[in-house]
Formats: C-alpha cells, structure tokens, sequence
C-alpha cells in the first residue's frame, strides 16, 4: 500500500513541474514581454514546482520503506 501512495506522489510532483514548466513558456510566448502580471503568474507557478519537487521528494521516501 505504501508503495503505491508513493508512486502516486512522484507521479503528481512530475506532472506538477511539467505543469508549470509548460505553463510558463505559454505565457512568455503569448505575452511577448514580461510585466507584472506575468511575474504574478510566474510566482504562482514557482509554488507549483515547488509543490512537485516536495511530491517526488515525499513519494521517494515512502517507495524506499518498502527497501528497510
């Protein structure tokens, strides 16, 4: 059971940083400038990541209880 919530995590933390790297490159390609409110975006987006990488962390720490 632990092994599937931590495949679980990692796979949310991957698409959440796919996620927002996609999401970031949208933007700037849309906004052809960077201005506040893409910044505003941008630092959502940042938490996002953030978020992910937690997940993945989270999710590979529970997949190596199974190992001891």
């Amino acid at each position: 059971m632990i092994e599937i919530i931590g495949l679980t995590l990692d796979s949310l933390g991957s698409i959440l940083i796919a996620y927002t790297a996609i999401k970031v490159h949208y933007r700037f390609r849309k906004e052809h400038k960077i201005d506040e409110n893409v910044f505003s975006v941008m630092k959502r987006e940042h938490v996002i990541g953030v978020l992910g990488i937690i997940l993945i962390v989270l999710g590979y720490t529970l997949q190596m209880v199974k190992f001891f």
